[in-house]
């Protein structure tokens, strides 16, 4: 069942998302060569602390940290570790934001250094992919009109959609109906309507669309070794058109 919400519980759920968008901001201040996963970890968790908010994702079905750090061919749930990120590398920082009971969920890929010329356009792609599917979130569209603009596009750039993780209806718990795939026919799935509140997070991959899962049960690669890149946001459907709650560009 999707539950639609409020003005008052997207309300709510905005707070969260500036929070966390705002936590986004500082990390891009700080992520160079040298620090660790560890370090973005910690310096995550006291950043909500300090806004009176909770990481959602500690605790989740057994998850330990506060943060997913996803470097290079990681394609998401990656463990913060203690080796330092090099000059060339990427790293994806997921977290969900838990404000008074008010969820917000974004990604955000982050070059660590200098990159490649292909590594920064497979940035770029993701990065647009993300805005062309917020594009197609309006009342009376398909969700799978967001999937097909956004694999449409990406495929257009050479680069392949990861098909096993898609995005996610959010409220007071972290995964809700709708599920919303980043890939598919237009035209197809739920109705979009005014109260829905869900991410979009296209994981974008340099090479085949395939994923492995490592041994700890929650990161999963590329089959291939090449790069991964992922972009979120959490969105509400108004009827005035789509919402970001996670805006790093509406933040003074």
């Amino acid at each position: 069942m999707i539950v639609l919400k409020s003005p008052r519980e997207i309300e709510m759920m905005k707070k969260s998302g500036e929070i966390l968008a705002a936590c986004h901001k500082e990390l891009a201040k700080i992520i160079k060569p040298g620090i660790t996963t560890w370090e973005i970890e910690n310096f995550v968790d006291q950043f909500l602390k300090e806004h009176g908010a909770v990481p959602e994702q500690k605790g989740y079905k057994g998850y330990q940290y506060a943060t997913c750090a996803s470097i290079n061919d990681e394609v998401c749930h990656g463990f913060p570790r203690k080796d330092p990120l090099k000059e060339g590398d990427i790293v994806t920082v997921d977290m969900v934001v838990n404000y008074n009971g008010a969820l917000a969920d974004s990604a955000w890929t982050y070059a660590v250094g200098n990159v490649s010329t292909k590594t920064e356009k497979l940035l770029e792609v993701t990065k647009e992919a993300l805005y062309k599917g917020i594009e197609q979130a309006k009342i009376g569209n398909r969700i799978g009109d967001i999937g097909h603009a956004i694999q449409t596009y990406v495929e257009s750039e050479g680069f392949s959609v990861v098909r096993d993780f898609i995005g996610h209806g959010i409220g007071s718990v972290i995964h809700e109906k709708p599920d919303v795939p980043h890939f598919g026919l237009p035209g197809k799935g739920p109705r979009i309507k005014e109260g829905m509140v869900f991410t979009i997070e296209p994981m974008v991959n340099e090479g085949t669309y395939h994923t492995q899962m490592d041994d700890n049960g929650w990161t999963a690669r590329t089959i291939d070794g090449k790069n991964s890149a992922q972009y979120e946001h959490t969105i509400a459907i108004t009827k005035d058109g789509p919402i970001i709650l996670t805006d790093q560009d509406s933040l003074s």
